[in-house]
C-alpha cells in the first residue's frame, strides 16, 4: 500500500480500531461497540465505512453467510508504522530523533513506560557497543 492509500477519516478509522481490538465481526457487532464507546452512528454509516475500508484495502469481507462478516486486513502496527515514517519524512525530514524528544518533552508517561524505554536504550547502547563480527 502506498502511504496516500493510509489516509483514514476519523470514523473509518474508529471502525477499524473495533475490528483490531475484537475481531471479525459483522456491522450490527461494529455498531454496538461504536455505541458502547459514544459513538452514536447509524447501520447504514457503519455498513458505508465499511464498505469504504474494504474498497481502500484495509479490511476484507466474508460474504458467505447471512450477514457479512468483515475483519481487519491491516494490523494496528502497520498502519502505525506506515503513519510515523510519513510524519518523521514530512516534519522531520527523515529524522526521528527529534519527534522521540518531542514526545518525551511534551507528553505524560507512566512510571513503566519509563522503565520500559530505559531498558529499550540500555539495549541500544550494548548492541552498540557490541565488536563487529570478522570476516
Amino acid at each position: 500500500m502506498t502511504a496516500r492509500q493510509y489516509d483514514l477519516g476519523d470514523a473509518e478509522l474508529e471502525a477499524l480500531k473495533v475490528l483490531w481490538d475484537y475481531g471479525a465481526l459483522t456491522v450490527r457487532e461494529v455498531l454496538t461497540h461504536l455505541h458502547e464507546a459514544g459513538r452514536r452512528v447509524a447501520y447504514t454509516t457503519v455498513q458505508t465505512l465499511l464498505n469504504r475500508l474494504e474498497q481502500k484495502g484495509y479490511v476484507k469481507s466474508d460474504k458467505s453467510e447471512f450477514a457479512y462478516v468483515y475483519r481487519a486486513r491491516l494490523t494496528r502496527e502497520r498502519l502505525t508504522r506506515s503513519r510515523l515514517k510519513a510524519l518523521v519524512k514530512q516534519l522531520y525530514d527523515g529524522a526521528a530523533g527529534p519527534l522521540v524528544l518531542q514526545l518525551i518533552q511534551n507528553e505524560q508517561f507512566t512510571a513503566k513506560e519509563i522503565e520500559e524505554l530505559h531498558e529499550f536504550i540500555d539495549h541500544l547502547d550494548i548492541v552498540r557497543e557490541a565488536p563487529e563480527p570478522e570476516k
